[in-house]
Protein backbone atom coordinates (compact mmCIF):
# COMPACT_ATOMS: atom_id res chain seq x y z
CA UNK A 1 0.00 0.00 0.00
CA UNK A 2 1.30 3.42 -0.87
CA UNK A 3 1.46 6.34 1.86
CA UNK A 4 -1.41 7.84 -0.02
CA UNK A 5 -3.88 4.81 0.27
CA UNK A 6 -3.46 5.37 4.02
CA UNK A 7 -5.25 8.61 4.35
CA UNK A 8 -8.51 7.02 3.58
CA UNK A 9 -9.04 4.52 5.93
CA UNK A 10 -7.66 5.02 9.29
CA UNK A 11 -10.00 7.72 10.86
CA UNK A 12 -12.88 5.35 9.53
CA UNK A 13 -12.31 2.13 10.99
CA UNK A 14 -13.88 2.58 14.02
CA UNK A 15 -14.69 -1.03 14.94
CA UNK A 16 -12.43 -3.93 15.73
CA UNK A 17 -13.65 -5.69 11.87
CA UNK A 18 -12.15 -2.87 9.90
CA UNK A 19 -10.38 -3.87 6.54
CA UNK A 20 -6.70 -3.29 8.01
CA UNK A 21 -5.06 -2.97 4.34
CA UNK A 22 -2.93 -0.22 5.65
CA UNK A 23 0.42 -0.55 7.05
CA UNK A 24 1.01 -4.15 6.98
CA UNK A 25 -0.06 -4.28 3.37
CA UNK A 26 2.33 -1.00 2.99
CA UNK A 27 5.09 -3.02 4.34
CA UNK A 28 4.39 -5.72 1.35
CA UNK A 29 4.39 -2.90 -0.95
CA UNK A 30 7.52 -1.41 -0.11
CA UNK A 31 9.44 -4.88 0.77
CA UNK A 32 11.25 -4.30 -2.47
CA UNK A 33 12.98 -1.20 -0.47
CA UNK A 34 13.94 -2.08 2.67
CA UNK A 35 16.05 -5.59 3.75
CA UNK A 36 15.23 -7.79 6.31
CA UNK A 37 15.91 -6.83 9.94
CA UNK A 38 17.64 -8.95 12.16
CA UNK A 39 14.70 -9.55 14.83
CA UNK A 40 11.31 -9.56 13.95
CA UNK A 41 9.42 -6.64 12.68
CA UNK A 42 6.24 -7.89 14.59
CA UNK A 43 8.26 -7.48 18.04
CA UNK A 44 10.39 -5.04 17.43
CA UNK A 45 10.78 -1.93 19.66
CA UNK A 46 11.02 0.61 16.46
CA UNK A 47 7.26 -1.02 15.30
CA UNK A 48 5.12 1.85 15.92
CA UNK A 49 2.67 -0.71 17.08
CA UNK A 50 4.78 -1.89 19.72
CA UNK A 51 5.00 1.74 20.99
CA UNK A 52 4.09 2.73 25.09
CA UNK A 53 0.74 4.41 24.96
CA UNK A 54 1.92 7.69 25.90
CA UNK A 55 4.10 7.98 22.94
CA UNK A 56 1.53 6.82 20.37
CA UNK A 57 -0.92 9.57 21.96
CA UNK A 58 1.45 11.92 21.27
CA UNK A 59 1.78 10.72 17.63
CA UNK A 60 -2.10 11.80 17.69
CA UNK A 61 -1.70 14.78 19.07
CA UNK A 62 0.74 15.67 16.23
CA UNK A 63 -1.48 14.57 13.98
CA UNK A 64 -4.96 16.46 15.57
CA UNK A 65 -3.16 19.29 15.91
CA UNK A 66 -1.79 19.61 12.68
CA UNK A 67 -5.30 19.07 10.85
CA UNK A 68 -7.13 21.13 13.34
CA UNK A 69 -4.47 24.16 12.01
CA UNK A 70 -5.35 23.04 8.40
CA UNK A 71 -8.99 23.17 9.01
CA UNK A 72 -9.60 26.57 11.15
CA UNK A 73 -7.11 28.42 8.23
CA UNK A 74 -10.62 28.40 6.10
CA UNK A 75 -12.94 30.03 7.97
CA UNK A 76 -10.90 31.98 10.58
CA UNK A 77 -11.44 34.97 8.24
CA UNK A 78 -15.14 35.09 8.09
CA UNK A 79 -15.87 37.61 9.89
CA UNK A 80 -12.93 39.84 7.67
CA UNK A 81 -15.64 40.20 4.80
CA UNK A 82 -16.00 43.64 5.59
CA UNK A 83 -12.73 44.97 6.44
CA UNK A 84 -11.73 43.47 3.27
CA UNK A 85 -14.12 45.19 1.13
CA UNK A 86 -13.02 48.21 2.55
CA UNK A 87 -9.29 48.23 2.47
CA UNK A 88 -8.76 46.45 -1.38
CA UNK A 89 -12.04 47.99 -2.38
CA UNK A 90 -13.30 44.94 -3.61
CA UNK A 91 -16.46 43.77 -4.49
CA UNK A 92 -18.59 41.33 -1.86
CA UNK A 93 -18.34 38.12 -3.73
CA UNK A 94 -14.34 39.17 -4.41
CA UNK A 95 -13.76 39.30 -0.53
CA UNK A 96 -14.66 36.37 -0.11
CA UNK A 97 -12.26 34.39 -2.91
CA UNK A 98 -9.34 34.24 -0.11
CA UNK A 99 -11.67 31.95 2.34
CA UNK A 100 -12.49 29.97 -1.32
CA UNK A 101 -9.12 29.76 -2.43
CA UNK A 102 -7.53 28.44 0.72
CA UNK A 103 -10.23 25.61 0.35
CA UNK A 104 -9.61 24.92 -3.27
CA UNK A 105 -5.61 24.46 -1.94
CA UNK A 106 -6.82 21.63 0.21
CA UNK A 107 -8.15 19.45 -2.20
CA UNK A 108 -4.59 19.07 -3.63
CA UNK A 109 -3.67 17.01 0.13
CA UNK A 110 -3.53 13.73 -1.16
CA UNK A 111 -2.19 14.61 -4.54
CA UNK A 112 0.85 16.12 -2.66
CA UNK A 113 0.90 14.55 1.21
CA UNK A 114 0.84 10.85 -0.19
CA UNK A 115 3.62 10.39 -2.91
CA UNK A 116 5.71 13.60 -0.50
CA UNK A 117 5.94 11.01 2.52
CA UNK A 118 6.11 8.09 0.84
CA UNK A 119 9.61 9.39 -0.41
CA UNK A 120 10.45 11.19 2.79
CA UNK A 121 8.38 9.69 5.66
CA UNK A 122 5.22 10.93 7.19
CA UNK A 123 7.45 12.97 10.19
CA UNK A 124 9.27 15.36 7.58
CA UNK A 125 5.92 16.46 6.01
CA UNK A 126 4.93 17.60 9.56
CA UNK A 127 8.05 19.46 9.92
CA UNK A 128 8.58 21.30 7.02
CA UNK A 129 5.36 21.95 5.34
CA UNK A 130 3.87 23.52 8.69
CA UNK A 131 6.30 26.29 9.13
CA UNK A 132 6.61 26.75 5.53
CA UNK A 133 3.03 27.60 5.23
CA UNK A 134 3.58 29.41 8.21
CA UNK A 135 5.52 32.22 6.00
CA UNK A 136 2.87 32.21 3.61
CA UNK A 137 0.85 33.60 6.64
CA UNK A 138 2.78 36.17 7.60
CA UNK A 139 2.83 37.25 4.33
CA UNK A 140 -1.03 37.38 3.88
CA UNK A 141 -1.05 39.02 7.19
CA UNK A 142 1.44 41.88 5.93
CA UNK A 143 0.51 42.48 2.27
CA UNK A 144 -1.29 45.21 0.99
CA UNK A 145 -2.06 43.69 -2.24
CA UNK A 146 -5.55 41.94 -2.90
CA UNK A 147 -4.46 39.60 -5.44
CA UNK A 148 -1.34 38.53 -3.00
CA UNK A 149 -3.41 37.58 -0.51
CA UNK A 150 -5.30 35.69 -2.27
CA UNK A 151 -1.85 33.94 -3.88
CA UNK A 152 -0.46 33.65 -0.76
CA UNK A 153 -3.66 32.40 1.23
CA UNK A 154 -3.41 29.53 -1.72
CA UNK A 155 -0.16 29.05 -1.09
CA UNK A 156 -0.43 28.36 2.77
CA UNK A 157 -3.75 25.86 2.31
CA UNK A 158 -1.05 24.17 0.06
CA UNK A 159 1.11 23.70 2.17
CA UNK A 160 -0.84 23.00 4.92
CA UNK A 161 -2.90 20.59 2.77
CA UNK A 162 -0.40 17.18 3.12
CA UNK A 163 -0.09 17.08 6.86
CA UNK A 164 -4.53 16.98 6.80
CA UNK A 165 -4.25 14.11 4.29
CA UNK A 166 -1.62 12.23 5.51
CA UNK A 167 -2.61 12.82 9.12
CA UNK A 168 -4.86 9.52 9.27
CA UNK A 169 -2.03 7.29 7.82
CA UNK A 170 -0.17 8.18 11.12
CA UNK A 171 -3.11 6.82 13.58
CA UNK A 172 -3.03 3.57 10.47
CA UNK A 173 0.55 3.06 11.40
CA UNK A 174 0.58 3.84 15.04
CA UNK A 175 -2.75 1.70 16.29
CA UNK A 176 -3.58 -1.76 15.24
CA UNK A 177 -7.54 -2.03 14.19
CA UNK A 178 -9.22 -3.57 17.25
CA UNK A 179 -7.17 -0.68 19.30
CA UNK A 180 -7.84 2.42 16.74
CA UNK A 181 -11.39 3.29 17.55
CA UNK A 182 -11.08 6.04 20.66
CA UNK A 183 -8.18 7.53 18.62
CA UNK A 184 -9.40 7.74 15.51
CA UNK A 185 -12.79 9.25 16.76
CA UNK A 186 -11.16 12.01 18.67
CA UNK A 187 -8.74 12.70 15.73
CA UNK A 188 -11.81 12.73 12.65
CA UNK A 189 -13.37 15.52 15.46
CA UNK A 190 -10.47 18.13 14.83
CA UNK A 191 -11.25 18.48 11.21
CA UNK A 192 -14.30 19.35 11.54
CA UNK A 193 -14.06 21.66 15.11
CA UNK A 194 -11.67 23.84 12.73
CA UNK A 195 -14.63 25.55 10.79
CA UNK A 196 -16.68 25.61 13.69
CA UNK A 197 -14.44 27.66 16.37
CA UNK A 198 -12.17 29.64 13.70
CA UNK A 199 -15.15 31.91 13.27
CA UNK A 200 -15.44 32.75 16.72
CA UNK A 201 -11.99 32.82 17.34
CA UNK A 202 -12.04 35.38 14.56
CA UNK A 203 -14.72 37.49 14.79
CA UNK A 204 -13.00 38.61 18.23
CA UNK A 205 -9.52 38.90 16.52
CA UNK A 206 -11.15 40.78 13.63
CA UNK A 207 -13.34 43.55 15.74
CA UNK A 208 -10.75 44.46 18.56
CA UNK A 209 -7.34 43.82 15.65
CA UNK A 210 -8.53 44.16 12.69
CA UNK A 211 -8.71 41.53 9.92
CA UNK A 212 -4.89 40.61 9.65
CA UNK A 213 -4.74 39.61 13.34
CA UNK A 214 -6.35 36.64 11.61
CA UNK A 215 -3.53 35.68 10.34
CA UNK A 216 -1.19 36.23 13.45
CA UNK A 217 -3.81 34.27 15.35
CA UNK A 218 -2.91 31.03 13.19
CA UNK A 219 0.89 31.17 13.85
CA UNK A 220 -0.17 30.38 17.71
CA UNK A 221 -1.78 27.61 16.66
CA UNK A 222 1.40 26.87 14.44
CA UNK A 223 3.77 26.94 16.93
CA UNK A 224 1.47 24.70 19.10
CA UNK A 225 1.56 22.50 16.35
CA UNK A 226 5.40 22.60 16.02
CA UNK A 227 5.87 22.28 19.65
CA UNK A 228 4.55 19.05 19.87
CA UNK A 229 5.72 17.96 16.43
CA UNK A 230 9.17 18.50 17.34
CA UNK A 231 9.11 17.37 21.08
CA UNK A 232 6.82 14.08 20.64
CA UNK A 233 6.52 13.38 16.95
CA UNK A 234 8.24 10.33 15.24
CA UNK A 235 8.41 8.42 12.26
CA UNK A 236 5.49 6.29 11.88
CA UNK A 237 5.97 4.92 8.22
CA UNK A 238 6.81 1.40 8.31
CA UNK A 239 8.59 1.13 5.49
CA UNK A 240 10.79 4.05 6.12
CA UNK A 241 11.56 2.92 9.46
CA UNK A 242 12.44 -0.56 8.08
CA UNK A 243 14.70 1.16 5.50
CA UNK A 244 16.41 3.13 8.33
CA UNK A 245 16.61 0.36 10.66
CA UNK A 246 18.32 -1.85 8.21
CA UNK A 247 21.17 0.93 7.27
CA UNK A 248 21.74 1.14 10.68
CA UNK A 249 22.15 -2.91 11.20
CA UNK A 250 24.39 -2.79 8.43
CA UNK A 251 22.36 -4.78 6.19
CA UNK A 252 21.27 -4.07 2.13
CA UNK A 253 19.06 -1.67 0.92
CA UNK A 254 17.54 -2.29 -2.25
CA UNK A 255 16.83 0.94 -3.91
CA UNK A 256 13.65 2.98 -4.76
CA UNK A 257 11.70 1.79 -7.26
CA UNK A 258 12.71 4.42 -10.88
CA UNK A 259 11.08 7.87 -10.48
CA UNK A 260 9.09 7.20 -13.95
CA UNK A 261 7.06 3.96 -12.41
CA UNK A 262 6.32 6.08 -9.04
CA UNK A 263 4.75 8.98 -11.31
CA UNK A 264 2.69 6.69 -13.27
CA UNK A 265 1.72 4.86 -10.24
CA UNK A 266 0.56 8.08 -8.38
CA UNK A 267 -1.07 10.22 -11.47
CA UNK A 268 -2.95 6.46 -11.35
CA UNK A 269 -3.79 6.36 -7.80
CA UNK A 270 -3.86 9.88 -7.22
CA UNK A 271 -5.58 11.48 -10.35
CA UNK A 272 -6.76 8.88 -13.30
CA UNK A 273 -8.48 6.32 -11.66
CA UNK A 274 -10.24 8.91 -9.43
CA UNK A 275 -12.07 10.65 -11.65
CA UNK A 276 -12.66 7.78 -13.59
CA UNK A 277 -14.30 6.45 -10.87
CA UNK A 278 -16.57 9.41 -10.29
CA UNK A 279 -18.06 8.81 -13.51
CA UNK A 280 -18.03 4.94 -13.34
CA UNK A 281 -18.84 3.58 -10.19
CA UNK A 282 -22.42 4.55 -8.64
CA UNK A 283 -21.00 3.71 -5.25
CA UNK A 284 -18.40 6.25 -5.44
CA UNK A 285 -20.72 8.66 -7.22
CA UNK A 286 -23.39 9.33 -5.22
CA UNK A 287 -21.28 8.91 -2.23
CA UNK A 288 -19.01 12.10 -3.46
CA UNK A 289 -22.38 13.89 -4.71
CA UNK A 290 -24.34 13.28 -1.42
CA UNK A 291 -21.34 14.36 1.31
CA UNK A 292 -19.88 16.81 -1.15
CA UNK A 293 -22.85 18.93 -1.48
CA UNK A 294 -23.33 18.66 2.76
CA UNK A 295 -19.72 19.64 3.21
CA UNK A 296 -20.37 22.62 0.73
CA UNK A 297 -23.47 23.73 2.33
CA UNK A 298 -21.49 23.90 5.35
CA UNK A 299 -19.22 26.30 3.76
CA UNK A 300 -22.17 28.55 2.79
CA UNK A 301 -22.88 29.07 6.42
CA UNK A 302 -19.94 31.00 6.77
CA UNK A 303 -20.98 33.48 4.07
CA UNK A 304 -24.93 33.01 5.09
CA UNK A 305 -24.42 33.58 8.84
CA UNK A 306 -23.18 37.21 8.43
CA UNK A 307 -25.66 37.63 6.08
CA UNK A 308 -28.69 36.77 8.46
CA UNK A 309 -27.81 37.70 11.97
CA UNK A 310 -26.61 40.85 11.26
CA UNK A 311 -29.06 41.89 8.64
CA UNK A 312 -31.78 40.48 10.62
CA UNK A 313 -30.99 40.67 14.45
CA UNK A 314 -28.21 43.20 14.05
CA UNK A 315 -25.64 41.18 15.22
CA UNK A 316 -22.42 42.55 16.31
CA UNK A 317 -19.00 40.72 14.48
CA UNK A 318 -18.49 38.86 17.76
CA UNK A 319 -21.91 37.83 18.13
CA UNK A 320 -21.83 36.84 15.06
CA UNK A 321 -18.61 34.51 15.28
CA UNK A 322 -20.42 33.14 18.39
CA UNK A 323 -23.30 31.59 16.37
CA UNK A 324 -20.57 29.40 14.84
CA UNK A 325 -20.21 27.32 17.99
CA UNK A 326 -23.91 25.61 17.85
CA UNK A 327 -21.84 23.93 14.24
CA UNK A 328 -19.70 22.60 17.32
CA UNK A 329 -22.33 21.08 18.96
CA UNK A 330 -23.80 19.62 16.00
CA UNK A 331 -20.34 17.90 15.65
CA UNK A 332 -19.81 16.73 19.24
CA UNK A 333 -23.17 15.28 19.18
CA UNK A 334 -22.36 13.45 15.56
CA UNK A 335 -19.47 12.11 16.91
CA UNK A 336 -21.31 10.61 19.98
CA UNK A 337 -23.76 9.38 17.47
CA UNK A 338 -21.12 7.24 15.59
CA UNK A 339 -19.36 6.05 18.28
CA UNK A 340 -23.08 4.38 19.84
CA UNK A 341 -24.08 3.19 16.33
CA UNK A 342 -20.61 1.44 16.18
CA UNK A 343 -21.28 0.18 19.74
CA UNK A 344 -25.15 -0.66 19.47
CA UNK A 345 -25.57 -1.56 15.72
CA UNK A 346 -22.29 -2.92 14.20
CA UNK A 347 -20.08 -4.54 16.74
CA UNK A 348 -23.03 -7.02 17.31
CA UNK A 349 -22.74 -7.77 13.68
CA UNK A 350 -18.87 -8.74 14.06
CA UNK A 351 -19.69 -12.53 15.49
CA UNK A 352 -21.71 -13.28 13.46
CA UNK A 353 -19.99 -13.19 10.01
CA UNK A 354 -16.15 -14.50 9.34
CA UNK A 355 -13.57 -12.69 10.26
CA UNK A 356 -13.06 -9.58 8.58
CA UNK A 357 -16.49 -10.18 6.42
CA UNK A 358 -19.08 -7.95 7.68
CA UNK A 359 -20.77 -6.65 5.05
CA UNK A 360 -20.03 -2.82 4.25
CA UNK A 361 -23.62 -1.98 4.20
CA UNK A 362 -23.61 -2.01 8.33
CA UNK A 363 -21.37 0.96 8.53
CA UNK A 364 -23.85 3.06 6.72
CA UNK A 365 -26.43 3.17 9.69
CA UNK A 366 -25.19 6.98 10.89
CA UNK A 367 -25.23 7.86 7.31
CA UNK A 368 -29.08 6.78 7.23
CA UNK A 369 -30.30 8.24 10.69
CA UNK A 370 -28.00 11.32 10.27
CA UNK A 371 -29.82 11.98 6.53
CA UNK A 372 -32.68 13.47 8.67
CA UNK A 373 -30.16 16.37 10.09
CA UNK A 374 -29.44 18.39 7.20
CA UNK A 375 -32.83 18.96 5.15
CA UNK A 376 -34.63 19.18 8.93
CA UNK A 377 -31.60 21.94 10.04
CA UNK A 378 -31.45 23.68 6.45
CA UNK A 379 -35.59 24.11 6.71
CA UNK A 380 -35.86 25.33 10.13
CA UNK A 381 -32.86 27.50 9.61
CA UNK A 382 -34.40 29.25 6.57
CA UNK A 383 -37.88 29.86 8.06
CA UNK A 384 -37.15 31.08 11.46
CA UNK A 385 -34.48 33.23 10.24
CA UNK A 386 -37.32 36.29 10.74
CA UNK A 387 -37.27 39.23 12.97
CA UNK A 388 -40.68 38.17 14.85
CA UNK A 389 -38.97 34.75 15.97
CA UNK A 390 -35.89 34.94 18.04
CA UNK A 391 -32.44 34.62 17.34
CA UNK A 392 -31.92 31.48 19.30
CA UNK A 393 -34.04 29.45 16.79
CA UNK A 394 -31.93 29.58 13.95
CA UNK A 395 -29.05 29.42 15.85
CA UNK A 396 -30.46 25.84 17.28
CA UNK A 397 -31.15 24.89 13.92
CA UNK A 398 -27.43 25.21 12.91
CA UNK A 399 -27.22 21.99 15.35
CA UNK A 400 -29.25 19.56 13.43
CA UNK A 401 -27.47 20.38 10.44
CA UNK A 402 -23.77 20.12 11.91
CA UNK A 403 -24.98 16.07 13.13
CA UNK A 404 -26.07 15.04 9.94
CA UNK A 405 -23.30 16.46 7.85
CA UNK A 406 -20.67 14.87 10.05
CA UNK A 407 -22.67 11.15 10.30
CA UNK A 408 -23.11 11.27 6.65
CA UNK A 409 -19.66 11.68 6.11
CA UNK A 410 -18.00 9.61 8.52
CA UNK A 411 -20.70 6.66 7.52
CA UNK A 412 -20.08 6.97 4.13
CA UNK A 413 -16.58 7.19 4.05
CA UNK A 414 -16.14 3.91 6.06
CA UNK A 415 -18.73 2.50 3.74
CA UNK A 416 -15.85 2.97 0.54
CA UNK A 417 -13.24 2.11 2.69
CA UNK A 418 -15.11 -1.40 3.53
CA UNK A 419 -16.45 -1.65 -0.14
CA UNK A 420 -13.00 -1.57 -2.14
CA UNK A 421 -9.86 -3.29 -1.90
CA UNK A 422 -5.76 -2.19 -2.30
CA UNK A 423 -5.11 1.25 -3.59
CA UNK A 424 -8.68 1.66 -5.08
CA UNK A 425 -9.70 2.60 -1.70
CA UNK A 426 -6.86 5.48 -2.04
CA UNK A 427 -8.86 6.43 -5.37
CA UNK A 428 -11.93 6.54 -3.80
CA UNK A 429 -10.94 8.63 -1.28
CA UNK A 430 -9.39 11.39 -3.61
CA UNK A 431 -12.08 11.59 -5.45
CA UNK A 432 -14.37 12.47 -2.40
CA UNK A 433 -11.40 15.05 -1.33
CA UNK A 434 -11.88 16.64 -4.72
CA UNK A 435 -15.39 17.02 -5.03
CA UNK A 436 -15.67 17.75 -0.88
CA UNK A 437 -12.89 20.61 -1.09
CA UNK A 438 -13.94 21.97 -4.89
CA UNK A 439 -17.73 22.03 -4.53
CA UNK A 440 -17.17 24.04 -0.47
CA UNK A 441 -14.73 26.25 -2.11
CA UNK A 442 -17.43 27.58 -4.34
CA UNK A 443 -20.06 27.40 -3.27
CA UNK A 444 -19.43 30.51 -0.49
CA UNK A 445 -18.75 32.67 -4.02
CA UNK A 446 -22.11 32.61 -4.78
CA UNK A 447 -23.95 32.87 -1.30
CA UNK A 448 -24.82 36.11 -0.74
CA UNK A 449 -26.44 36.57 -3.88
CA UNK A 450 -28.28 33.73 -3.87
CA UNK A 451 -29.84 35.14 -0.10
CA UNK A 452 -30.23 38.41 -1.41
CA UNK A 453 -31.85 37.35 -4.68
CA UNK A 454 -33.88 34.45 -3.40
CA UNK A 455 -34.28 35.80 0.62
CA UNK A 456 -33.25 33.48 3.41
CA UNK A 457 -36.26 31.40 3.05
CA UNK A 458 -36.04 30.09 -0.14
CA UNK A 459 -32.25 29.75 -0.33
CA UNK A 460 -31.75 27.71 2.38
CA UNK A 461 -34.72 25.71 1.32
CA UNK A 462 -32.91 25.26 -2.21
CA UNK A 463 -30.20 24.21 0.30
CA UNK A 464 -32.38 21.97 1.87
CA UNK A 465 -34.51 20.26 -1.50
CA UNK A 466 -30.65 19.14 -2.27
CA UNK A 467 -30.50 17.05 0.86
CA UNK A 468 -33.89 16.01 0.27
CA UNK A 469 -32.70 14.53 -2.89
CA UNK A 470 -29.57 13.17 -1.52
CA UNK A 471 -31.80 11.72 1.29
CA UNK A 472 -32.39 8.03 -0.24
CA UNK A 473 -28.10 7.51 -0.90
CA UNK A 474 -27.33 5.64 2.07
CA UNK A 475 -31.05 3.91 2.03
CA UNK A 476 -30.51 2.60 -1.30
CA UNK A 477 -26.57 1.44 -0.84
CA UNK A 478 -27.80 -0.72 2.25
CA UNK A 479 -30.49 -2.12 0.82
CA UNK A 480 -29.12 -2.71 -2.71
CA UNK A 481 -25.41 -2.36 -2.44
CA UNK A 482 -24.59 -5.99 -2.86
CA UNK A 483 -25.82 -6.17 -5.91
CA UNK A 484 -24.17 -2.64 -7.11
CA UNK A 485 -21.17 -3.99 -5.86
CA UNK A 486 -21.11 -7.00 -7.33
CA UNK A 487 -21.91 -5.36 -11.01
CA UNK A 488 -18.26 -2.98 -10.44
CA UNK A 489 -15.37 -3.04 -12.64
CA UNK A 490 -12.92 -3.14 -9.51
CA UNK A 491 -11.97 -5.41 -6.87
CA UNK A 492 -14.61 -4.96 -3.98
CA UNK A 493 -15.92 -6.78 -1.15
CA UNK A 494 -17.80 -10.04 -1.96
CA UNK A 495 -19.52 -10.74 1.02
Amino acid sequence: MTAWEGVAIAPFALAENSDDTTAEDSEKAEAGNSAPVSTSWDTDIENPYNWPAGKKAWQVGMAASAAFLASMGTSIMTSSHSQLMQEFGVTSTAAIVPLSIYVFALALGPVVGGPLSETIGRYLVFLFCVPIGALFVVGAAVTHSFAALCILRFLAGFCFAPCLAISAGVLNETYKPEKRGLPSTLFILTPFLGPGLAPAIGSFVTNRKGWRWTQYTMLFFVAFTMLITIAFGRETYHPVIKRRLAKKLGQPVEPSPPLAKRARQFLTIALIRPIHMLFTEPIVGLVCLYASCEFATLFTFFAAVPYVFQGVYNFSIEDTGLVFLSIVTGCLLGTLTIIICDILLYRPQVPLHPAHMVPPEYRLYPAMIGSLGPPIGLFWFGWTARPDISWASPVVAMVPFAWGNLCIFISTMQYISDTYHGTTVASAASANSFARYGLAGAFPLFTIQMYSTLGIGWASSLLGFIAVVLMPVPWVFFKFGKGIRARSKYETASY
